[in-house]
């Protein structure tokens, strides 16, 4: 398959800098803004994706469909591109990026199945690509490696063979590990400032912890902003572990956690509208502070 025209759903954070390294390998990138958000119109315009209105007509006059986007909203988003192509005699491939498990990979393949098209598996992980940044694509399914033709520098891709939810399944187990562990500490650190004894656990973890601590802390500043997606992902991880009869409790716990972060004012904040000049420490402050009392 040659690619040429690609459609890209949906222009936020990771999928705007996605995007921008797509256009940078010579792609030309099309999305579908009717009823998105003026926050998606601004980013989509900011890096001068074209706007073809409807997911149907995206769908219709592009080469490969790629959904990165709230791992809560790709299920619903594959079957409706799945009754657009069913409707039309272009069959673009649908390859889905998100955080999902397995399993809800094998149901977004039946759907595009259905609808006569191919469906591929991808996952993403790393920052979004944007100056030096570098981000991984994991491709699996048939013909996954035809999506080697996207790679360039910042946009790395490494095809693991044709069975899908591979993919998949590396993305949540490596978003188990690191946004897990992450959930986990900092929901610790959040009890220490509400038990009034915050100061002397750092103290300790800085004697015996401190490269976990201080690696927290760095990525605090932007945690909250994303917490809001990373509740469907954490349910996506337990029904993955779940599928391989292992709990799923531990993350349904992490989803409560990343749920009430979201739920902050922190949490309502956007990667690009949060304050820069907050730290990790004045986070943790501030998330277990709106708690109340």
């Amino acid at each position: 398959m040659q690619i040429e025209r690609i459609g890209f759903m949906t222009p936020g954070d990771m999928g705007q800098a996605v995007a921008m390294q797509l256009k940078n390998r010579g792609f030309t990138v099309c999305t579908a803004l009717d009823n998105r958000s003026e926050r998606s119109r601004k980013m989509a315009a900011e890096i001068g994706l074209a706007d073809l209105g409807s997911i149907a007509r995206m769908c219709a006059e592009c080469d490969l469909i790629m959904s990165v986007m709230n791992p809560g909203a790709a299920l619903a988003f594959a079957r409706e591109a799945a009754a657009a192509i069913g409707a039309q005699a272009r069959k673009p491939v649908f390859i889905d990026c998100n955080a999902i498990s397995p399993d809800t990979m094998r149901e977004i393949e039946t759907a595009i199945k259905s609808a006569g098209a191919r469906c591929l598996d991808g996952g993403l992980i790393g920052p979004p690509p944007r100056g030096k940044a570098k981000v991984n694509l994991y491709v699996s399914g048939a013909g996954a490696a035809e999506l080697a033709q996207l790679a360039n520098e910042q946009l790395l891709v490494h095809v693991l063979g044709e069975r899908l939810g591979d993919a998949s399944a590396v993305k949540m187990c490596y978003g188990a590990f690191n946004k897990g562990t992450q959930g986990l500490m900092l929901e610790t650190l959040m009890a220490a400032q509400r038990l009034g004894v915050y100061d002397v656990l750092e103290k300790q973890l800085l004697k015996s912890r401190a490269e976990a601590y201080n690696g927290l802390l760095a990525e605090l500043p932007l945690l909250p902003s994303k917490a809001y997606r990373w509740v469907p992902e954490m349910l996506e991880v337990a029904r993955t572990f779940q599928g391989v009869g292992m709990t799923p409790r531990i993350f349904q716990g992490e989803a409560d956690m990343f749920e009430l972060v979201a739920a902050t004012p922190l949490g309502r904040e956007t990667p690009e509208s949060r304050d820069r000049s907050r730290g990790g420490k004045d986070v943790i402050k501030q998330l277990a502070d709106s708690l109340g009392a």
